[in-house]
């Protein structure tokens, strides 16, 4: 078996398990109906069809991200696609409600280890600078058309084939992905392999579990119920247990001293509210389509076309962009510019046409997204020891999944309390634009937060200078 990565099987299985794991996000939402025709499922179990997988995906995306440096990225790769695509398959099959919660569970513990895994393999098989930087750009396209192009296939597959579907056509996704996987990512050697922080390991993974499993909740039981209040709670005493651990244990599951690189800690913060912001979006302008335009599922899904193909154009706009201005200049920018176009999915109302409320808003804010994405998950990984990198992609998709289980949960609160008992398409538009609109402003500040904690790189600094210097002279 070979030691050594290759470099266009490592990306092309990234691409198509990145693709594959934001996919799952968000093509089941659509079919959400359909599913509880068949199964007569109550509201409150119906949210479980996407929490399930929500829940346990970001409560082991730490473990998950360490997995692959501890026992090995290519048996992670492939035991993580294996698992994913047998929940897959049982899920699509599913007879009872049970058995399909219990398989998007176990589809979120296959893609907590592929999905920090994929960025993770980028860091160590591609030396930092311009070849980097493509490689997460197409990691960051990838996430990207997976979450917009999830909610089209969600529709196409629930209203012109069967709700399954959207289970099912993970399975050949897996295979696809399975054959580059086995071909190109090499094995590691075994003395390079940290040993697993065992107890670091389960204080973190209980905590993230309780935190979004208190925050999806939220809907069922308010956020000052003592069972959200308690459940949150139990989290963060974990969480400060895990954090008490790991200053004290030789080989950490997750090395606090990472958050003390501005790079590091600005993406984080950036990822925690630009996911906030976008799931968001995601949500509120397919509830907005369908419950306040009267589309159908499919055609709501159609009319998110142009966010991925707009996403597309500014991933492709970020090597110019970081060539003459830098990563921060580029992060801002891209931020600055996502946050208008979600606030402009607010001002959307009853008589709105697609060109109004859909069209515009999903440019400005798709090609804003897709530069700051890749910068994201740049400089999250900006000087960061082939060692750790599993570790340091970990920490990066648990602020992603945390701040998008949060932002929405608050924010579907603050819609539902605008909204109140008026289920017009007035008042559902009202509660609608109210969430979108903070949902912008979160991306804004996080946007804001990581411009001033994110340094310039030397060679920034240096090209910075020339013209300052050519101006004194």
């Amino acid at each position: 078996m070979s030691q050594v990565n290759k470099p266009a099987a490592v990306l092309a299985t990234v691409v198509i398990v990145q693709f594959m794991v934001s996919l799952d996000l968000s093509v089941v939402n659509v079919a959400l109906p359909a599913v509880q025709a068949e199964f007569g499922l109550p509201a409150t179990m119906l949210q479980w069809v996407v929490n399930a997988y929500a829940v346990v995906f970001g409560g082991f995306l730490l473990l998950g991200g360490r997995l692959g440096d501890v026992i090995g990225r290519r048996r992670t790769m492939i035991a993580g696609l294996v698992l994913f695509g047998a929940a897959s398959l049982a899920g699509g099959l599913a007879t009872h409600e049970s058995v399909l919660i219990g398989a998007r569970a176990v589809q979120g513990l296959g893609a907590a280890a592929l999905s920090p895994l994929s960025l993770a393999l980028i860091t160590v098989t591609f030396e930092e600078g311009p070849a980097r930087t493509r490689a997460v750009g197409l990691w960051a396209g990838a996430t990207m058309l997976g979450g917009a192009l999830g909610v089209v296939a969600g529709g196409l597959l629930t209203d012109f084939a069967d709700w399954r579907w959207v289970l099912l056509i993970n399975v050949p996704i897996v295979l696809a992905a399975l054959a580059p996987a086995v071909r190109g990512i090499g094995g590691a050697v075994e003395q390079q392999r940290p040993r697993l922080d065992v107890v670091g390991a389960v204080l973190v993974t209980a905590s993230m579990l309780l935190l979004i499993f208190g925050v999806v909740r939220t809907d069922e039981h308010g956020w000052a119920s003592a069972v959200t209040l308690g459940t949150l709670g139990a989290g963060a005493l974990l969480l400060a247990a895990f954090v008490a651990v790991e200053l004290r244990v030789r080989e950490p599951l997750m090395r606090l001293g990472l958050l003390t690189h501005g790079s590091v800690a600005g993406a984080n913060i950036f990822g925690f509210m630009i996911t906030a912001g976008q799931l968001t979006a995601f949500y509120f302008v397919s509830l907005h389509m369908q419950s306040v335009l009267q589309y159908s599922p499919a055609t709501a899904g159609i009319c998110f076309v142009p966010f991925a193909l707009g996403a597309v154009v500014g991933m492709r706009l970020v090597a110019p962009i970081v060539g003459r201005f830098g990563y921060r200049a580029a992060l801002v920018a891209g931020g600055l510019l996502g946050a208008v176009g979600i606030a402009w999915f607010g001002a959307g109302g009853p008589g709105g046409t697609f060109l109004t409320d859909i069209l515009g808003p999903s440019i400005v804010a798709s090609v804003g997204i897709g530069i700051s994405f890749v910068v994201m998950g740049t400089i999250a990984m900006r000087g960061v020891s082939a060692e750790e990198a599993g570790m340091a992609s970990g920490l990066l998709n648990s602020s992603r999944q945390l701040g998008g289980a949060l932002g929405l949960a608050v924010l579907t609160t603050i819609a539902a309390t605008v909204t109140g008992d008026d289920r017009s398409p007035a008042g559902l538009s009202d509660g609608y634009s109210t969430a979108l609109l903070l949902g912008g402003a979160l991306i804004a500040l996080g946007t804001v937060i990581a411009g001033l904690l994110v340094p310039r790189t030397a060679a920034e600094q240096k090209d910075a200078a020339v013209p300052a210097q050519e101006a004194r002279s």
